[in-house]
C-alpha cells in the first residue's frame, strides 16, 4: 500500500511541477498530418491494432513522444523516418490536431476483464505492482501535465506489446523507469488481461 501511495505522489509531483507547452494549431497539425494517416487513419483511429490510436491522447504526451523519437529517446523504425524533418511547431501543430479528434472505443474479452480491471485499480500487492490508475486515472484518461497518457480505448495490441518492451527495457523513455519498475513485475498473462481491459474502458 505504500508503494501505492509513493507512486501517486509522485504522479502528483511531476504533473505540478511539469510546464504546459506553447499550444499547437490543430488545423495547421491536420494540414500537416498526411504522412500520418497511412498508420494512424486521419482522425488518428488506426486500424491496425499494431499502431496506437493518437485520437484524444493529450497534446503534451504526443508531442513529448514525437521530440523522443526524433531524439532517439524512444525507439522505432518507422518513427524514426517520419519525425526526422518535423519542426518543433510541427510537432505542437500535429499533437493539438490528434488531441482534438475524438477516440473510438473498443470492447474487452469478457474471459480477461475481471482479471484486468483487478490489475488496473488495485494492482497487484502480492508482487508490487501498482495499480495503473494511480498514474493513469480512474477512467484511464491520463495525467496531460504530467504527460501520463491515456489509456481508455488503446488497442489490447499496443498496450501489450508496449509493457513487454518496457519490461525488456527496450522502451526507456519514462520518467524515473516507472513504467519499466512496474512492468518489469507483469506475468504475460497480467500484460494481456489489463491491456483487454484497457481497451474496452470507456
Amino acid at each position: 500500500m505504500k508503494k501505492l501511495v509513493a507512486i501517486a505522489a509522485t504522479c502528483a509531483l511531476l504533473g505540478s511541477a511539469t510546464a504546459a507547452l506553447a499550444a499547437g494549431d490543430p488545423a495547421a497539425g491536420k494540414a500537416k498530418s498526411a504522412v500520418c494517416v497511412a498508420c494512424h487513419n486521419p482522425d488518428g483511429n488506426s486500424t491496425n491494432p499494431a499502431y496506437p490510436k493518437l485520437a484524444g491522447q493529450s497534446a503534451d504526451y504526443l508531442t513529448k513522444q514525437l521530440v523522443e523519437f526524433k531524439s532517439g529517446a524512444r525507439v522505432n523504425p518507422i518513427m524514426v523516418g517520419m519525425v526526422a524533418a518535423l519542426t518543433p511547431q510541427d510537432m505542437e501543430d500535429l499533437s493539438a490536431y490528434f488531441a482534438s479528434q475524438q477516440i473510438a472505443r473498443g470492447a474487452a474479452d469478457p474471459a480477461l476483464a475481471p482479471a484486468g480491471e483487478a490489475l488496473f485499480r488495485g494492482g497487484n500487492l502480492t508482487s508490487g505492482v501498482s495499480a495503473c490508475m494511480a498514474c493513469h486515472g480512474a477512467a484511464g484518461a491520463g495525467n496531460p501535465a504530467a504527460k501520463f497518457p491515456a489509456l481508455a480505448g488503446q488497442h489490447d495490441v499496443y498496450i501489450e506489446t508496449q509493457l513487454k518492451a518496457f519490461r525488456a527495457m527496450e522502451r526507456a523513455n519514462d520518467a524515473g523507469q516507472m513504467m519499466r519498475g512496474v512492468a518489469a513485475k507483469l506475468t504475460d498473462q497480467e500484460i494481456k488481461a489489463v491491456s483487454s481491459y484497457i481497451q474496452g474502458l470507456q
